[in-house]
């Protein structure tokens, strides 16, 4: 589990065909110790939830399988490409944002990204099966980062950036056109389920 605050930006420094040639095996650099991360822990990558599997000094490595460079923005990374990184939770730690499973709900594309005094408002469209899970006020985690809900339309919805978030994560150079990964509050995609297995049951 995460919290969608990001603790620091990585950089992808390789990218490589998996062992078995169907996913990739991706090298990325941090400036987090390594030595204080095991192998095998799970670490979330622009809201992607992966599992280190080497590490050395600066930089741990991950398997990315085939399913996930297909419903991610995953497929896209080349060498260079900048990553929000955040550590699993602990117990203790601070809940500051919201809980993020690291598990991504589908992929939107950023349409427009405009500055409003010092922040950023940016708008992202959807897929049509994600928006009814999207509430005004509501928190959602864009490529990782848990970021509030302000208003919601037909096929897109709007977050504001603050400095702060775009200083210290891969928004500083987000972009109109970009797609980002996309995870839904967890609590709307129980009831959604909830109420869809309710549907299915009366109508048997």
């Amino acid at each position: 589990m995460f919290t969608g605050l990001i603790s620091d930006c990585g950089r992808i420094r390789k990218v490589a065909p998996s062992a078995d040639g169907s996913g990739r095996r991706m090298v990325i650099e941090t400036a987090w110790d390594t030595a204080r991360i095991a192998t095998g822990a799970s670490i979330a990558c622009s809201g992607v939830c992966l599992t280190a599997v080497e590490l050395g000094s600066g930089w741990f490595a991950v398997d990315v399988s085939r399913e996930t460079l297909d419903c991610t923005t995953l497929g896209a990374w080349r060498e260079g490409t900048r990553v929000n990184l955040e550590r699993s939770l602990t117990a203790g730690d601070e809940l500051g944002g919201h809980l993020v499973s690291g598990h991504v709900d589908g992929v939107g594309e950023v349409t427009a990204h405009t500055r409003e005094g010092d922040s950023w408002r940016t708008t992202i469209a959807v897929p049509p099966r994600l928006m009814a899970l999207i509430a005004p006020k509501g928190s959602i985690a864009v490529d990782g980062v848990s970021l509030t809900v302000n208003e919601v339309g037909s096929a897109s919805f709007g977050v504001n950036i603050i400095p702060h978030t775009a200083a210290v994560t891969t928004f500083g150079a987000l972009a109109a056109g970009d797609r980002v990964n996309l995870e839904i509050d967890m609590l709307a995609r129980y009831v959604a389920r909830l109420v869809e297995a309710q549907w299915t049951t009366r109508r048997i």
